[in-house]
């Protein structure tokens, strides 16, 4: 599939996730209410080995859950095409500015599309880095939270990430300085 056809397809099932979600507490065609909470547990434990991988700064274990032709956006709104360019990227950041970094992750949404698709919303505080990427600020100091979306695909009972983002979560602004009132002549 080229690129043009693969984003389109994956912007078409956010936009299909956007409008008309699935009420959370009913049965999607096909599903039950068992196979529903095995699911969310096998997507709470990808994201859980995708955390201990990236606390092992493992680039093949973090990538490993991603399918071959996946798309992921990174923080700085950089675009890998696929397993092994997301891998290597990785490998790169876990050998310099994230080497020494620890990522806690919670889950925060979680939406079944279908029942072979899920939207994954998770929130990342990550410590330990010794610098940040160009435009990427410290939420707090010395500490970068971030939010990823994955786009997960289940084919022959294994999830994969078909697509993710990454955003960083900006320093809260200063608040507004009382500015001194103007003299008055006279």
């Amino acid at each position: 599939m080229n690129r043009f056809a693969r984003s389109s397809a994956v912007m078409a099932l956010f936009l299909s996730c956007c409008v008309s979600a699935p009420d959370p507490t009913e049965k999607t065609q096909g599903q039950s209410q068992g196979t529903s909470q095995d699911e969310e547990a096998s997507l709470r434990k990808l994201i859980a080995e995708q955390t201990e991988a990236w606390n092992h700064h493992d680039a093949a274990a973090w990538s490993k859950a991603f399918a071959p032709d996946a798309e992921f956006i990174n923080i700085v709104g950089t675009v890998f095409n696929g397993r092994d360019e997301i891998q290597k990227r990785h490998a790169s950041i876990f050998a310099s500015v994230f080497k020494d970094s620890r990522a806690e992750v919670t889950v925060r949404k979680m939406r079944f599309v279908e029942p072979t698709v899920a939207v994954v919303d998770t929130d990342h505080v990550v410590t330990g880095y010794t610098g940040l990427p160009p435009g990427v600020q410290a939420t707090e100091q010395g500490v970068l939270r971030t939010r990823m979306r994955y786009v997960m695909k289940q084919s022959g009972g294994t999830w994969a990430i078909v697509a993710g983002q990454n955003t960083d979560v900006k320093p809260a602004p200063a608040p507004p300085s009382q500015a001194a009132p103007a003299p008055t002549g006279g």
